[in-house]
């Protein structure tokens, strides 16, 4: 498939899902103890083994949907073909864990070189290494003995079940991601060796539309695709404006055939994390909603200008549903409310992601079982439900948008 401009395609968010990048959790749950939580972005720590066979379940339907499945640590061990790739990355990996002491360094290069399948070292990388597998005479300088008591030399990386954040598929390019935090922007790694040395992709004439090592933060949950025309993105506690202007001025000034950016200025505050914890599209004209979202919002609308590099920005005070008809040219919408609108139901259910719904064709989703009262609404609504089980994986915050990044989807 060298050369070939397709091998990714994402132009909306609805149309029929044809191949997904998943990450079925791994040991990096379980080295989240209640004193990481907070530094790791977590609330509660998933029981690993349920975790998993949810997650089995997730990549079932996907399957029986005719999806592929494709998962990240498998190609992320794919693409690294030679030593030389596996040196430079395993390099790179130390220099993004922040350790200081070049005894460290030469430890857990040492340590991670000793495993003979790349996908172990890349699990492995993934999950955490704790002191105890390195050994225990690692003291070797100040910085060493004073963070004696914690326990792991390099941190886990719990989130990374969540596929949808570190890069977001967008036309036939990627958005590689400037995470928000230090703890997230290391998973952005894997995704660059992919892309760069996998030999499914590594030929392929693929544009990046943004760059890890830029300086303002972007992440996936904020990157909607509302059409082949428009693209909708959050302003958000992970998402700043600085980075939306960048990746609008690549995007629009492309040949892909996006016409506006709409950047949404949401509140910053956990509940509206990313945009699609709040707002998702479920059919052509049909999107699930937290209902705090519906008030009047504060639109940008980004448009290419005359000149190179110019775009024409205005500023629109408008409710969710007239936003959404007038962009995407739609005499009327409907917005189903997560909990039916009942302060309480919404509440819980808006915990577990209720709004957070993957379409895998017009009109028919992938959802939590617990969301009982929004999946029945749905129903209601005549969209079809693929519902999988969520009593762990729910647990890190993020439905099942969230668990997944689309590679292709058909064109509408």
């Amino acid at each position: 498939m060298s050369g070939d401009r397709r091998l990714l395609n994402v132009r909306s968010e609805i149309g029929k899902l044809k191949k997904v990048l998943l990450h079925r959790p791994g040991k990096e749950i379980e080295n989240l103890t209640p004193s990481l939580m907070d530094r790791l972005l977590f609330d509660d720590i998933p029981y690993l083994e349920v975790a998993r066979e949810e997650h089995d379940a997730f990549a079932d339907i996907f399957r029986k949907n005719g999806t592929e499945v494709v998962y990240l640590e498998d190609l992320a061990a794919e693409a690294l073909i030679d030593d030389e790739i596996r040196n430079k990355f395993i390099d790179e990996f130390i220099e993004e864990t922040k350790v200081m002491s070049d005894k460290k360094k030469e430890l857990i290069k040492e340590y991670l070189l000793s495993f003979s399948s790349k996908k172990e070292m890349i699990e492995k990388m993934m999950a955490g290494i704790r002191k105890e597998e390195v050994g225990s005479n690692i003291k070797s300088s100040l910085t060493d003995i004073v963070e004696s008591n914690y326990p792991f030399i390099t941190d886990p990386m719990p989130n990374l079940y969540f596929t949808r954040d570190p890069f977001a598929t967008i036309g036939s390019g990627v958005s590689l991601n400037h995470m928000k935090t230090v703890t997230r922007n290391r998973e952005t790694l894997f995704s660059k060796y992919i892309f760069k040395y996998h030999k499914d992709f590594k030929d392929a004439i693929i544009p990046f539309w943004y760059d890890r090592k830029e300086n303002a933060s972007i992440e996936g949950g904020d990157q909607l695709i509302l059409s082949n025309k428009v693209i909708a993105i959050g302003i958000s506690e992970r998402t700043e404006s600085a980075a939306i202007e960048k990746i609008a001025r690549r995007i629009l000034g492309s040949d892909e055939g996006f016409e506006v950016i709409l950047a949404f200025d949401i509140p910053k505050k956990r509940a509206f994390m990313h945009l699609d914890t709040v707002f998702t599209m479920v059919d052509y004209d049909k999107f699930t909603i937290h209902p705090e979202i519906e008030e009047p919002l504060t639109v940008y609308s980004l448009r290419k200008g005359e000149k190179p590099e110019e775009l024409i920005i205005e500023k629109e005070t408008m409710a969710l549903r007239e936003v959404l008809m007038k962009y995407l040219e739609l005499d009327d919408v409907r917005l189903i409310r997560c909990g039916n609108g009942n302060s309480i139901d919404a509440a819980r259910e808006q915990w577990n992601d209720g709004s957070n719904t993957l379409a895998i064709a017009p009109g028919e989703v992938i959802v939590y079982s617990r969301n009982y009262v929004t999946n029945r609404l749905l129903e209601e609504h005549g969209i079809k439900l693929n519902i999988m089980p969520s009593s762990e994986v729910s647990r890190g915050r993020g439905g099942p948008r969230c668990m997944s990044m689309p590679l292709y989807r058909e064109d509408l």
